[in-house]
């Protein structure tokens, strides 16, 4: 008898609030004022609302849904970036957070630095790095801009930079779970997209456990054995990848 697929992640009754109300700056009468009109200082965002799931050894997530549903805080709480407010996640493995927006890049840096940095934080060493600089400058087609600080970048050069120096050190390293953020839009520019797109499959289909968050349904439809719809920060269906996408196009269509 087969044992079932180890766990890699189990996501038991998380839910995430925030807290949104003055502004620094905001000024003593304006404070008085709104608590003279009975106006609360603070009020509670709820942003994700009991959310459990697990994911097991070679499987791929999709999570889909409407701006603001939810997505990307949840791939956030997963990696650690951002504490639950409610539940509790367990791990099994290495992980890494992929986005397509530049994140944890510092902006005060050279590209070249933050290259460096980037194989670092990833558990390269330098001779490590120094073997994969240069796949990386010319997988982001970036090479003019090696030693500029990258607070001058547009977003989409943010987004190569990010891709292609974190793509590169999965290469190197043996990566359990990968989670990935609109990966698929890095760089805006339609050839990087599609050159991105391939070594995303390579990474894909290499059997590491997958959970992707992208607007692009076909994307999703193609890797995923397994789709959550999410829907005001809660789980709205789950099931094969045709039935909640169609769920979720036809809801949209109302």
């Amino acid at each position: 008898m087969n044992n079932p697929p180890a766990k890699k992640i189990s996501v038991k009754n998380i839910s995430k609030y925030f807290k949104i109300g003055f502004q620094k700056n905001d000024g003593a009468l304006s404070r008085l004022m709104s608590s003279l009109l009975g106006k609360e200082s603070k009020k509670i965002i709820t942003v994700l609302d009991s959310i459990s799931f697990d994911l097991s050894t070679g499987e791929n997530i999709g999570i889909i849904g409407d701006n603001g549903s939810g997505k990307s805080t949840l791939l956030r709480i997963i990696a650690g970036i951002y504490q639950p407010s409610r539940g509790s996640i367990e791990k099994n493995g290495d992980i890494i957070y992929m986005s397509g927006f530049g994140l944890g890049l510092k902006q005060r840096l050279t590209m070249r630095e933050n290259i460096y940095l980037i194989c670092s934080i990833m558990g390269l060493n330098r001779k490590e790095t120094k073997a994969k600089f240069q796949e990386i400058v010319t997988f982001s087609e970036l090479e003019e801009f090696i030693d500029t600080k990258v607070y001058q970048f547009s977003s989409g050069m943010l987004g190569r930079l990010c891709f292609s120096a974190t793509i590169f050190c999965l290469e190197q390293k043996k990566i359990d779970i990968v989670l990935l953020d609109e990966v698929f839009d890095a760089g805006g520019d339609l050839n990087f997209q599609n050159k991105a797109l391939k070594k995303m499959e390579e990474l894909i289909k290499s059997g590491v456990a997958v959970i992707i968050v992208s607007h692009d349904l076909e994307i999703i439809k193609k890797y995923c054995n397994r789709v959550i719809l999410l829907e005001n920060g809660k789980i709205k269906k789950t099931g094969s990848p045709e039935i909640v996408i169609n769920e979720y196009i036809n809801s949209n269509l109302k």
